[in-house]
């Protein structure tokens, strides 16, 4: 890139190799080259980069891609902010990377990790060397199967979990529908729905055991979801300030939060889980729904810290967070783009929920939610367009299969 700069061990090795190196700068050179490079190779910054790409070395890159070569990135794109995974400037768009010791925050959080392409880790021996606590982690199958719960020969459906859905309005009873399909394959035994869908929730699913009262007087639940579809009038306030004077875990999703007292959430003795997408968690930090997605990182851990809760923030990267501290964020590994559809948010929350009053703790239980919608989004979807009741019935097969 910069003539004169280049590795001293490096260039050897290139050479010994029948490479050659050149000026970067060198307009002729790429002339020479026009529509006949394989391959491209990007190690221009590290790690230690910060920033985008210098004005010289982003002309450079938009010259030796021009031409469709593949491109491979060096531990990560250049260009990246490696430990946030925000990008600032101009960056290198890989269709692979090799990544060496460990795997970087750039790399699994968005926007950054869009443009890493597919990964292969390479151990080079750093393993002595690594925190025994990482700042990211991801579940894997073997992870999610050990989270998911299993009734025993004794179990009952109240002994399995009953979960309360607060959802749905007369403007929007296809929420409260939503979100229990999803709560009736999260594992619990029983779901109880208290709001104005019950007709509508019958009529899809029979086996809800539905109440027209305010939440608390629907009966004993494990766990509550609030929010999905509630709208903004008196009933939805009352909904929310009810379920959060509960003494059992909450999750707040989509019109609950926009109702939401930060000073209410922490003063809680039970667990709460909120789940906004971008703009709803742009609204409660008080900034732009643009620095939410540039800083999908940052908004999670300051979310769970302002709120004392567990967040689930939604998006092309799904982010887990906890308030307790030295406690890794997790990132979601599953998922389609078909999954940005109308409804699917509402099948989660209801999932989540679920495995709330199952007796997941909240981290595990929004993290196997998050994992097994994007699972059920594969199958539902495969490459083409799902609506969320399909995703919500592909649910048990996705379970299946993480338990096979």
């Amino acid at each position: 890139v910069v003539p004169g700069r280049a590795h001293e061990g490096g260039g050897a090795a290139l050479r010994a190799a029948g490479g050659h190196l050149v000026d970067g700068e060198d307009s002729t050179v790429h002339e020479d080259w026009a529509g006949r490079i394989d391959l491209v190779v990007d190690a221009i910054t590290g790690i230690g980069g910060r920033g985008g790409l210098r004005p010289g070395a982003a002309a450079l890159v938009r010259r030796y891609t021009a031409h469709g070569a593949p491109v491979l990135a060096v531990d990560l794109p250049s260009g990246v902010e490696a430990d946030t995974g925000e990008v600032t400037g101009d960056a290198v768009r890989a269709d692979a990377t090799v990544t060496f010791g460990a795997y970087k925050p750039a790399l699994l959080v968005d926007p950054a990790a869009e443009r890493a392409g597919a990964l292969s880790l390479v151990d080079i021996g750093l393993g002595p060397e690594l925190p025994e606590v990482p700042d990211l982690e991801a579940l894997q199958y073997a992870d999610l199967a050990a989270l998911l719960p299993v009734p025993a020969a004794e179990s009952d459906k109240y002994r399995r979990g009953v979960v309360g859905i607060a959802a749905g309005s007369a403007r929007y009873p296809g929420a409260a529908v939503l979100a229990v399909s999803g709560a009736l394959r999260g594992g619990a035994g029983a779901v109880r729905y208290a709001g104005p869908g019950a007709d509508a929730v019958i009529a899809r699913h029979p086996e809800t055991l539905v109440h027209p009262g305010r939440p608390s007087e629907a009966g004993r639940v494990q766990a509550w979801v609030v929010g999905p579809g509630l709208g903004d009038g008196t009933e939805a306030v009352d909904a929310v300030s009810d379920v959060l004077a509960t003494d059992v875990p909450v999750l707040v999703d989509a019109d609950g939060l926009r109702l939401l007292d930060p000073a209410v959430v922490r003063g809680r003795t039970a667990p709460t889980v909120l789940t906004p997408h971008a703009g709803e968690a742009a609204a409660l930090l008080g900034t732009a729904r643009e620095e939410v997605e540039a800083g999908r990182l940052a908004a999670v851990r300051e979310l769970a810290a302002r709120f004392g809760a567990t967040v689930l923030l939604k998006g092309s990267t799904t982010l887990i967070a906890s308030a307790a501290p030295h406690t890794p964020v997790r990132v979601n590994p599953t998922g389609t783009p078909w999954l940005a559809t109308a409804g699917s948010g509402d099948v989660l929350s209801g999932l989540a929920g679920s495995l709330l009053a199952a007796g997941l703790a909240p981290l595990d239980a929004a993290s196997a939610a998050a994992h097994l919608h994007g699972l059920a989004a594969r199958r539902a979807a495969d490459g083409s367009p799902v609506a969320a009741l399909d995703v919500a019935d592909a649910i048990p097969a996705a379970w299946r299969d993480v338990l096979a």
